[in-house]
């Protein structure tokens, strides 16, 4: 009986304690908010670092599986740590020569575009208001819209523009940020084995394997969807940016790298940046080129979506149409442009989860109910 009584009393002391320390974490929410800030400020140069090997893990692996055909000794037994080595050259090469030829090119067209800025909403004002009054583009809405333009603060976007990028080139975190990438591309075998290890180790031996597995269907899908969206990407933005040119199209190079960037974003950031590249092609270069450029950048469109995107990765996430839509859209209202980015895998993941339920259920349903058999 005494027994029973202090197992009662050590439950009720407890639940006390427990409620005693979820008040005083409501209670002193800003100071638990602030101090979480400050540690995720410390982790992001290492988080970082694990996204930057996340992304550069399928070429790693590439480069990596060549060096081990190598016929020299040295270079075999090495290979990986040569291979991270081959690839951070290139990443280097990349990054000098976007420097020398296009980073400028697009920087110089950024603040032309930005000091143009105020001419070119004149102009579109002006080709407004010599539209007829009973034009269909003479409505309500659309007036408010274009009289917005006129309360946009140029500074204030340049100076947003100037903090993130104050911001992300913090040289410290960059240098924090490559150094655990680079161990993390040579140490992922030790990495991943030390994972799966502490899954065995704290789960039962089914559960462990059923979490492996989702964590290797899921790495599969994120690889591919990452590998196709990154390398699509920057093939329809080169693409782009010299059909412009010989369009004659004004800020082609910006334009074709604004379209490779929203094309990121399944769907939804081809027909954003098309359309805003349209609008800014009408206003610099008339109503003739922007046709043009539409019918031209629609047509390199399709032909990355039915030629180029299917040979790069195959069937990739294996999502029909609408529910990349959704999970887009869905994304994108919770998360902002992340959620818009990773909701297409994220939803292959819960797909395959779902789909391995319902399967589940179905063979214990057979299983249990013999008539269904019969029949």
């Amino acid at each position: 009986m005494k027994e029973n009584n202090w197992k009662k009393w050590l439950y009720w002391f407890s639940f006390g304690v427990a409620i005693i320390i979820v008040f005083n974490i409501f209670n002193n929410f800003e100071n638990l908010k602030q101090i979480i800030g400050n540690f995720f400020k410390i982790l992001s140069p290492f988080l970082a670092g694990v996204l930057i090997a996340y992304i550069l893990f399928l070429p790693c692996r590439g480069i990596e599986k060549r060096l081990e055909k190598s016929k020299i000794k040295s270079i075999k037994n090495k290979a990986r740590p040569i291979s991270v080595v081959i690839l951070y050259i290139l990443i280097l090469i990349i990054l000098v020569i976007a420097m020398k030829f296009i980073i400028p090119k697009v920087y110089e067209s950024i603040i032309e575009l930005i000091n143009n800025s105020q001419g070119y909403i004149t102009s579109i004002m002006d080709k407004f208001s010599a539209l007829p009054d009973d034009s269909f583009l003479k409505k309500d809405f659309l007036e408010q819209a274009i009289a917005k333009l006129k309360e946009i603060d140029i500074m204030q976007i340049l100076n947003y523009i100037a903090g993130i990028f104050s911001v992300a080139t913090s040289l410290i975190n960059i240098f924090v940020a490559i150094v655990v990438s680079v161990y993390v591309l040579a140490e992922r075998s030790k990495l991943v084995k030390s994972l799966k290890k502490f899954i065995f180790a704290v789960f039962k031996e089914k559960t462990a394997s059923q979490i492996i597995k989702y964590f290797n269907n899921s790495n599969e899908y994120f690889f591919k969807f990452l590998a196709s969206q990154v390398l699509d990407g920057i093939i329809i933005g080169i693409l782009v940016s010299i059909a412009m040119s010989l369009l004659g199209v004004k800020y082609a190079v910006l334009l074709g790298f604004f379209i490779g960037l929203l094309n990121l974003i399944p769907y939804f950031g081809a027909i954003f940046a098309v359309a805003i590249s349209a609008i800014i092609t009408l206003v610099t270069g008339g109503f003739a080129q922007a046709i043009w450029m539409l019918v031209i950048v629609i047509i390199l469109q399709q032909i990355d979506a039915n030629i180029i995107n299917p040979k790069i990765v195959g069937g990739s996430l294996k999502l029909s149409p609408l529910l990349v839509i959704f999970a887009v859209a869905v994304g994108g209202a919770y998360f902002g442009i992340l959620g818009m980015f990773l909701g297409a895998p994220v939803a292959a993941i819960i797909k395959l989860l779902i789909t391995d339920f319902v399967n589940f259920r179905i063979e214990n349903k057979k299983s249990k109910d013999p008539i269904d058999e019969v029949n």
